[in-house]
């Protein structure tokens, strides 16, 4: 990144704000340009700022195409949606052999920062698919559920289900026995329109489901615990995940639906030591705040 390329990319998010429009970025960047020093890194402040403007007023997504390291990284991690392709691109604050230098650990490419990693371990990752053509497609998916920004209302499907179905799965889907669990992605499937739904967030925190679906033709936001996985119980990393969604949902008029199966916060003193009072907060928050 140079000062050029800074300014140019402000330009067009600068557009994008004026005009209503999502924001886009293919990343596969090295970092700062170190010639230019100082002034590089300046570049990415304004970036920043770009980004931290935009947020909630149009959806910001991220396609990580390649390696990107150092300030690369922070861009993508402030928008709403990240999406990686395995194997080809990775994220890191600092490499491999930085790693090595400092902490002595020994660690690959894919296991510090790659798609499978961000997407099921630290979170960073929404979307994580085969290649860039799955990656691409799946950009132009979520654009279909979303609006442009946040005074538009989501895209409308013509409804080509059955306005009058009814699903008598759902009368068997929750077992008698409360300690016996099931898939909520029956429940979920069953309610909204045929093959609606689209899972946010897929790998991390599978005790939540977030998500999009359409129901009437109508784009939603489902939130649900899943008995399937850890019995839908609250953690730290599934109340950040909530907390989020719902955030999103809230700031681009997107009505929330709810699937509550919850026993309760998860205890013991990783969550305590981990901060599951604060991190917990974040959820009541995001719902008590939301207006959808």
């Amino acid at each position: 990144l140079s000062e050029t390329f800074a300014e140019k990319i402000c330009k067009v998010m600068d557009m994008a704000l004026k005009t209503g429009v999502p924001i886009i970025g293919l990343n596969d960047s090295g970092g700062a340009r170190i010639q230019e020093g100082v002034v590089s890194l300046g570049g990415y402040a304004s970036i920043f700022l770009k980004n931290t403007l935009a947020s909630g007023v149009v959806p910001q997504i991220s396609a990580i195409l390649g390696p990107c390291a150092g300030g690369a990284v922070y861009s993508p991690a402030i928008t709403d949606f990240v999406f990686m392709a395995k194997n080809t691109s990775h994220m890191f604050v600092t490499g491999p052999n930085v790693v090595k230098t400092v902490t002595h650990e020994e660690v690959t490419k894919e296991e510090l920062g790659g798609a499978d990693t961000h997407a099921s371990k630290s979170g960073v990752a929404h979307f994580a698919y085969e290649n860039e053509v799955d990656v691409l497609h799946n950009i132009r998916k979520l654009l279909s559920y979303i609006p442009l920004n946040n005074l538009d209302d989501p895209p409308f499907f013509e409804y080509t289900d059955n306005k009058n179905r009814q699903d008598d799965s759902l009368n068997k889907i929750i077992p008698e026995n409360p300690n016996k669990p099931y898939d909520m992605h029956k429940v979920i499937n069953a309610v909204s329109d045929k093959d609606s739904f689209f899972e946010v967030h897929k790998d991390f925190a599978k005790n939540i489901l977030v998500g999009f679906a359409r129901i009437g033709g109508r784009a939603v936001g489902i939130i649900a615990n899943q008995p399937a996985h850890l019995a839908g119980v609250l953690d730290i990393d599934s109340s950040v995940k909530g907390a989020r969604f719902v955030r999103f949902c809230d700031a681009f008029n997107l009505p929330l639906i709810t699937f509550e199966d919850v026993p309760g916060f998860l205890p013991g003193t990783e969550q305590e030591w981990g901060g599951i009072i604060n991190n917990g907060a974040k959820l009541l928050y995001a719902f008590a705040e939301a207006t959808v």
